[in-house]
């Protein structure tokens, strides 16, 4: 077969997008000082563990305990009490409670279900009459009504009353929210934007420090912990991003590829959604450029490589060798040789007994790549397919699998084997992950409007195999988000030993809600993700 041509490459036009915003900033970002060094910092925040540590212990009640563990998790260091917290939780559970507060009930109902403990929703039925509506009194109770609001978020499928509590908790809540004064009102707002549960924990943490120290249960030690480890972790994200900006210039300036988009602070940031702790550093970075791979195979598929080129492409991903590219113009030989070396990079970062992990994580490029191919296939036929056989390619293509098992790569003790086998089984939950990005993904695109050489998304598919109106298709949509928002929340209890992992994934999914908040996709339109990466990255929490 003869070198396909460089010069036939462009077989649709890609898609404006604009430049990074960012640039070479963290490059060449010198961080503002703070009052105290990063040393002192340090030896403050060990000297803090402990106080709060012993906090867990002076607690005169359930509720107490409760309140702690919800502290912690809001303020996004809970990490450094993993095993208090799973001892309390599971005493918690295995106890009796008996409480006529709704914000009470719903708390340790939200709690223990978040750590794989099952609490059934009849604990809501005293909040109830006899018919199954809610009493009125609660009506009056917004922290109740709110905390009932994040608690059956976490509902699984079948659980037509934690349905109904959803709805009602929802509207009363769009009722009250414009009396309710701050903390609580900001609280809401935030909540029926995205549920607590759904809510990415150091991007909760920004707004809840500031909030904590006017509520009653605050705690001086816990506020000083938890700006002190903001600011710690912060320092260590602003070195990792100055590394990878740097490798992603070298790289971009080597290959030259024109049309991908330039996104290397937000999949920094889609790493460190599924793990900001220093304990996975490896794997957030090792996962931060699995994504920046990932990014630009999708575009050279989706928005520059003509059919044969794709195909060629798939072919030499399949075989996996540098010394079979004969037939790839040079762009594509130069992309490829960039994920082959990234990945021995990515082995050389493990441990010996670590290593077989990369054939977990080539396995599911690969996976991508024929996904990418197919979704070519029908764009080059402007062909529609059905719904069902959209979704079966698309929710591959989205990438959730292959960051699924991308995530546990650089990952410690946890990432077993079994971890992987189940991860690229593309198992019920990982499916409903994918679901999450497809769905959520293909929402914005449809609203956005597409190019005309532009595969069908999803809802087009749905649109014209069930000839409904588009108003009505996104309804649906949503309802398939929340579907497979179900299915993981139920994960968690099916496969309790790969809790660790299934966190995670969740957290993965998490982040779509940030990325395609409204129904807007601001990885592509990064300028509208731009506030919230500062937040995260350059402004620092003051002591």
């Amino acid at each position: 077969m003869a070198l396909i041509s460089a010069a036939t490459s462009c077989w649709k036009a890609a898609p404006e997008v604009h430049p990074s915003v960012w640039g070479d900033f963290f490059i060449n970002y010198i961080p503002e000082p703070l009052q105290i060094s990063d040393e002192e910092m340090l030896d403050r925040v060990n000297q803090l563990k402990g106080e709060v540590s012993g906090l867990f212990e002076a607690c005169k009640n359930v509720v107490e305990k409760m309140d702690l563990v919800d502290v912690l998790q809001h303020l996004g260091i809970d990490h450094h009490f993993k095993e208090q917290i799973a001892t309390t939780l599971s005493s918690i559970h295995r106890g009796e409670f008996n409480s006529s507060s709704l914000h009470e009930v719903a708390l340790r109902f939200r709690l223990l279900r978040q750590h794989g403990f099952w609490v059934s929703a009849g604990e809501f039925n005293k909040f109830k009459h006899e018919d199954g509506s809610f009493i009125n009194d609660i009506t009056n109770d917004p922290k109740g009504l709110l905390s009932l609001y994040n608690a059956a978020n976490l509902l699984t499928h079948d659980e037509g009353a934690l349905e109904e509590a959803l709805l009602f908790a929802r509207r009363h809540l769009e009722l009250m929210k414009s009396s309710l004064k701050s903390p609580l009102a900001e609280q809401v707002e935030r909540a029926l934007k995205i549920p607590l549960p759904r809510t990415l924990k150091r991007v909760e943490a920004v707004s809840y420090i500031p909030e904590y120290s006017v509520e009653q249960r605050y705690n001086p030690a816990i506020l000083e912990l938890a700006k002190l480890d903001f600011n710690l972790l912060q320092r260590l994200h602003q070195k990792e991003l100055k590394t990878i900006s740097q490798w992603w210039k070298d790289l971009s300036e080597d290959i030259k590829l024109e049309y991908v988009r330039d996104r290397i602070v937000e999949c920094y940031f889609w790493a460190y959604s599924v793990y900001y702790e220093q304990e996975y550093a490896r794997a957030r970075m090792i996962l931060a450029r699995l994504f920046v791979l990932t990014s630009l195979l999708d575009d050279t598929y989706d928005d520059h490589a003509t059919l044969e080129e794709c195909r060629e492409l798939t072919k030499a991903i399949e075989r996996w060798d540098e010394s079979d590219i004969s037939l790839l113009p040079e762009y594509i030989k130069k992309l490829f040789l960039k994920v082959i070396r990234n990945f021995k990079e990515f082995e050389d970062e493990l441990e010996a007994h670590e290593k077989y992990r990369i054939a977990y994580a080539r396995k599911g490029f690969q996976l991508i790549s024929k996904s990418y191919l197919q979704e070519a296939e029908w764009s080059h036929h402007n062909y529609i397919p059905s719904f069902n056989d959209h979704v079966n390619v698309s929710t591959i293509s989205a990438g959730a699998q292959l960051l699924c098992v991308g995530l546990l790569v650089g990952m410690g003790d946890v990432a077993t084997k079994e971890a992987f086998e189940w991860t690229i089984g593309n198992n019920d939950a990982i499916r409903a992950c994918a679901e999450v990005f497809r769905f959520m993904d293909d929402m914005a695109d449809f609203k956005r409007g597409r190019n005309k050489m532009d595969v069908a998304t999803s809802v087009e598919c749905y649109i014209k195999e069930h000839n409904v109106s588009a108003e009505v298709a996104l309804a649906k949509f949503g309802s398939f988000v929340d579907d497979a928002w179900k299915t993981l929340n139920h994960a968690i209890f099916e496969h309790h030993a790969l809790l660790p992992v299934l966190q995670r994934v969740t957290n993965l999914a998490m982040s779509m809600m940030l990325f395609f908040l409204d129904q807007r996709d601001r990885y592509t339109n990064s300028k509208e993700l731009k506030e919230t990466l500062k937040s995260q990255f350059v402004k620092h929490v003051p002591l």
